[in-house]
């Protein structure tokens, strides 16, 4: 039964289904959101409006509170105070702030194959003890000695969960700092980032932003780190920090934030407000339903996909080659290491998940 709730504001009684259908009209069938998610309706209207008011030549105020709306509603989305939260573009960046407070030979845990973005600033540092090992394992992995666990909560590649309370556990024993990406999980997966000493997130994917807004969630006490990529923005009074060094840096995360994408902020406010609008629970639900629908499907089609339960990627080995011929049937996932891999999200059907399996049985 479809789940009602009172749209804000308007006092009118709707479900899931007809809000999602009001916010999404997808053209194909999309099945791709680890790539990236779609943007709802009110977020297209977000960028045509911040991008007038840049045209018109109107004061920027509305577009930096939209910065600040966002990463309200996105420390509410994982569970923790909002001045544990940095705005800046790219995890990238964020995770080239953790690498560079490293002191120089500590190590590093990380996940074989893991996203680069996770993994690339801490090897290039070049004066760090880097080490991989198989996501099954990380959680033993952790020893005396470890600085740090990086991974990512769901892989990129096949949508395979990291145990993270193991890990949280491990790394608490041995005194080693966490660092999970939740780029490919918030949005669908239950967080609580405040379990873990730093967090980040591209916003592109299940949280339904424009590329170009990423958050980094850090410890009160800001873990050690330091603001390397301070800029203007990072300073306790932003507009009084435009030249010079930066008098005082921001008594909150926000010491952490780099220049702002504020077109990408204008509409991620507007999508983070849907997905709260909608319920993280109903989301989590309609996205593993499909999931699961789609893990039966292929059993009866005689594909295993790559063990991952409870995951909104199912990654199917030897498919990946199909991803093009998919592609000109209208139906969009991905070709990852070989792989077929599909993703689902709030404004995927099961009619969306048979058409794929219809394809898949030819």
């Amino acid at each position: 039964m479809d789940v009602e709730f009172a749209r804000p504001h308007s006092g009118a009684m709707e479900t899931f289904e007809s809000l999602v259908r009001s916010e999404f009209a997808p053209k194909n069938t999309f099945l791709n959101t680890a790539s990236n998610g779609l943007l709802p309706a009110r977020t297209v209207t977000a960028l045509h409006e911040a991008a007038l008011v840049q045209a018109d030549g109107a004061p920027l105020a509305s577009l930096y509170a939209d910065v600040e709306a966002a990463r309200a509603a996105y420390a509410r989305l994982v569970g923790v105070p909002v001045e544990r939260v940095a705005a800046g573009a790219s995890v990238a960046a964020h995770t080239g702030v953790i690498a560079a407070s490293l002191p120089a030979g500590a190590e590093v845990l990380t996940t074989e194959g893991d996203f680069t973005s996770v993994l690339n600033p801490f090897h290039v540092r070049g004066d760090l003890k880097v080490r991989a090992v198989p996501l099954e394992r990380i959680a033993e992995s952790v020893r005396p000695g470890t600085a740090l666990v990086a991974v990512s909560a769901a892989q990129s590649a096949d949508g395979r969960l990291a145990d993270l309370p193991a890990l949280r556990e491990a790394a608490r024993t041995h005194g080693a700092r966490t660092y999970v990406d939740f780029s490919q999980a918030a949005g669908w997966l239950a967080l609580d980032a405040g379990a873990y000493d730093y967090s980040a997130t591209v916003c592109f994917k299940w949280l339904l932003g424009p590329h170009g807004a990423a958050f980094l969630v850090v410890p009160e006490d800001f873990g050690g780190l330091t603001p390397v990529l301070a800029g203007w923005v990072a300073g306790e009074q932003p507009w009084d920090s435009c030249y010079g060094p930066v008098a005082e840096l921001a008594r909150s995360a926000r010491r952490f934030d780099l220049t702002h994408a504020l077109f990408s902020y204008a509409g991620l406010r507007r999508s983070l407000e849907l997905l709260e609008e909608l319920g993280a629970d109903a989301v989590r639900a309609h996205d593993l339903a499909l999931a699961d629908r789609f893990r039966a499907g292929l059993a009866s089609l005689g594909h295993e996909p790559v063990p991952a339960p409870g995951s909104a990627i199912v990654s199917v080995p030897g498919l990946g080659a199909r991803q093009p011929e998919l592609s000109e049937a209208g139906i969009e996932v991905s070709n990852r290491a070989g792989h077929l891999r599909a993703s689902f999200h709030l404004y995927n059907t099961p009619a969306d998940v048979d058409r794929l399996l219809d394809a898949l049985s030819g």
